[in-house]
């Protein structure tokens, strides 16, 4: 019987993970994130991002914030970057880790080219600042 408290289906693959909220003995209570995998490097470990809109009273229009949340993904969940996941609140599983991922619900459209976006704008940012330390050190050179 899982250790949930909301209406979830278990998964159907079986795993020996102690801290797997359907197969070990990990209680999840607490908040609910659903949010987007945008990292898995880490053992067991899944970084997913959390959007939510911020009202500014000043300028009478909303803005985006995120939230980086890590979480547990148990095996037999196995979520994969770009997943639509969600995740509830357990005891805390290492010094940053408080959530465990319960749910897989689907894909994100366009996850690939946003990643692929983001790292093309970091590219030529560094490129920029290049070429200007570059352009200083030609005036240095040309003073002196």
């Amino acid at each position: 019987m899982p250790k949930i408290v909301l209406d979830v289906k278990e998964p159907k693959e079986k795993c020996e993970d102690e801290n797997c909220p359907f197969h070990g003995s990990l209680r999840c209570r607490g908040r609910t994130f659903i949010g987007t995998i945008i990292s898995t490097k880490m053992h067991k470990t899944a970084v997913a991002e959390s959007v939510r809109k911020h009202y500014i009273k000043k300028y009478e229009r909303y803005e985006k914030r995120r939230t980086k949340i890590k979480a547990h993904n148990p095996l037999c969940i196995n979520a994969k970057e770009g997943d639509i996941v969600r995740m509830m609140e357990c005891r805390p599983l290492s010094k940053t880790k408080n959530f465990v991922i319960i749910e897989k619900m689907g894909k994100e459209k366009g996850f690939k080219e946003r990643i692929e976006a983001l790292e093309a704008a970091k590219f030529k940012e560094t490129k920029k600042e290049l070429e200007k330390e570059e352009g200083e050190e030609q005036d240095a050179a040309g003073e002196s």
